[in-house]
């Protein structure tokens, strides 16, 4: 006779063994790693905390101390590798498998365990991804979570950054598995109920808060004056024609740059009101200026920034708070926000191939994808129509029947010909490539495929991809905004005179850009100082951007 209730009886038994070490649900802090060696067993699948920004710290570093005879062989299915623990779990043999999305603190390290056979890699996945698999084959037996606090029932406040946890707590919980959260503070009663009791097993009073990394800061004055041009071009030649009100910006000096030429640039060009209005974005302190000049309407975020906390609670017209006033994040929400709610992806990558393949791995670093390949990918579940999306559609298939034609979602890579230490962005053959082949991965980690390009924009100016009609007038189109790369200095000349006579190319000079005129005088804000000063001294950025 066939057992329905096998999974949850599994459960039972870990609860049973776990609550010998709990008082209700609370759990000391000396006796996290005892919880841990109760709960888990040999080859489970673990969510660690491990998201983009805030970390389950504590509970990792429980994980790392748990007796190997006890637990091993985890098959780790984290989002974010962050922490330098994130990895001391592989070394010491705790963990054997990873699946995960970003990697950026740790990209170096990751690319030398996965060369040292110390990491079984299951894949490098996009957010949305991974979210989902954690519903179909990736389901967590054990979910190490984090929040702000917690009641003595288990009902969690997680505060601004709310990021992967309601997905995570969700898939685990209603499939049978444990969710052990590590909170700062037990408290009478929480400001908000952002993950109800009923889904949480057990409580971790840290005493301390976790660590949250300030990933989407950017000083304004290490902004560079290429880094202006291109902003400019960006919105004289694709913000502009195309009306882009919904967007997401990656993360990035070049974004920054662009976010800071709205209140001055954008203003000259008479394009307030008309374009960035609403967002999928990330609480950018750049983006301060913006805000007040009254640019922009609505953000809903992925998470949250450090030190933006205060200015959010006082702009409930703009982020979505709740009714303690501050912020609600949520990664997966807002990830599907832009991918199907946004007409424009626009951000940085290190690497350009000949067909637009574009790729943050190198043959030394692995810094995964994120949420970009979602972020910039059209959508072709997409159905609602909006002028950006039109016009992209008609550019790329003029032909079609107009009542048949699917629009285009603007996927726009930005960035500079050489990037640091004077690497080039354009290359005939992505590190990608060589990566998957010394590991054996029957697919290369290429983070935005090149049939979703539709601009690149570098100081030579804008390649519109959509008005290529061959591969080889695409691939000219490339060459001839890549500058003085290998790749640039091998354009076929006249192909690429011509294509710029079509307006498939276009310089700065033919969108009356002189590029003396990029000066870092046009920001709206040249210093984090002048960020505080721009918020009403609501801003309050970590100690490192502080130099006064």
């Amino acid at each position: 006779m066939t057992n329905w209730q096998s999974a949850r009886q599994a459960r039972d038994a870990r609860l049973e063994a776990g609550a010998r070490i709990a008082n209700g649900k609370i759990v000391a802090v000396h006796d996290a790693t005892r919880l841990l060696e109760a709960v888990m067993r040999p080859g489970d699948k673990v969510c660690l905390e491990g998201d983009n920004q805030k970390q389950a710290d504590l509970l990792c570093a429980a994980l790392l101390a748990v007796d190997f005879s006890k637990v091993n062989s985890l098959h780790m299915v984290q989002s974010g590798v962050v922490l330098p623990e994130h990895l001391d779990v592989f070394d010491r043999g705790v963990a054997k498998k990873l699946d995960y999305a970003y990697s950026g603190p740790q990209a170096a390290r990751i690319a030398t365990m996965l060369f040292g056979g110390k990491i079984e890699l299951g894949a490098v996945h996009t957010y949305l991804e991974l979210f989902a698999r954690y519903f179909i084959d990736l389901t967590p037996n054990v979910a190490l979570i984090v929040a702000v606090s917690a009641d003595r029932d288990g009902n969690l406040y997680t505060g601004p950054n709310t990021e992967d946890t309601p997905t995570i707590v969700e898939a685990t919980a209603f499939k049978d598995g444990i969710v052990i959260a590590q909170v700062n503070e037990i408290v009478e009663r929480v400001p908000r109920v952002d993950i109800p009791a009923d889904r949480v097993h057990f409580v971790v009073e840290a005493g301390k808060p976790f660590f949250v990394e300030p990933l989407f800061t950017r000083d304004p004055a290490a902004i560079t004056e290429t880094q202006i041009l291109t902003a400019m071009l960006a919105l004289k030649g694709v913000y502009g024609p195309y009306g882009v009100r919904r967007l997401n910006h990656g993360i990035g000096f070049s974004t920054a740059a662009i976010e800071l030429l709205l209140p001055t640039y954008g203003e000259r060009l008479g394009l307030k009101g008309k374009i960035a209005t609403h967002f999928a974005l990330n609480p950018h302190p750049a983006l301060i200026p913006a805000i007040e000049s009254g640019w922009v309407t609505q953000i809903h975020s992925f998470g949250s920034e450090v030190g933006m906390e205060d200015y959010i609670r006082a702009r409930p017209d703009v982020y979505f708070t709740g009714p303690d006033g501050s912020l609600r994040s949520h990664r997966a929400f807002c990830q599907v926000a832009g991918h199907y709610a946004c007409d424009m992806f626009i951000g940085s990558t290190l690497q350009i191939d000949l067909q637009g393949n574009s790729s943050t791995v190198t043959t030394a670093r692995i810094a995964g994808f994120g949420g970009a390949p979602n972020m910039g990918a059209d959508a072709r579940g997409r159905r609602h129509p909006s002028e950006p999306w039109i016009l992209a559609g008609r550019e790329a298939n003029p032909d079609s029947p107009a009542p048949l034609r699917r629009g285009r979602k603007l996927v726009v890579q930005i960035g500079e010909t050489f990037g640091e230490k004077n690497a080039p962005l354009f290359v005939e053959k992505l590190d990608a490539i060589s990566l998957a082949e010394k590991l054996n991965l029957e697919l290369a980690p290429v983070m935005i495929y090149g049939d979703d390009v539709t601009h690149i924009i570098t100081e030579e100016g804008i390649a519109n991809l959509l008005l290529c009609r061959s591969p080889s007038e695409r691939e000219q189109a490339i060459r001839g905004v890549a500058g003085y790369t290998d790749v640039g200095r091998r354009r076929d000349k006249n192909q690429v005179q011509r294509l710029r006579e079509r307006g498939v190319i276009r310089r700065p000079e033919d969108l009356g850009i002189d590029p003396l005129h990029a000066d870092r005088n046009m920001l709206a804000a040249r210093s984090i100082k002048d960020l505080v000063r721009w918020s009403g001294g609501l801003y309050a950025p970590p100690s490192k951007f502080r130099n006064w």
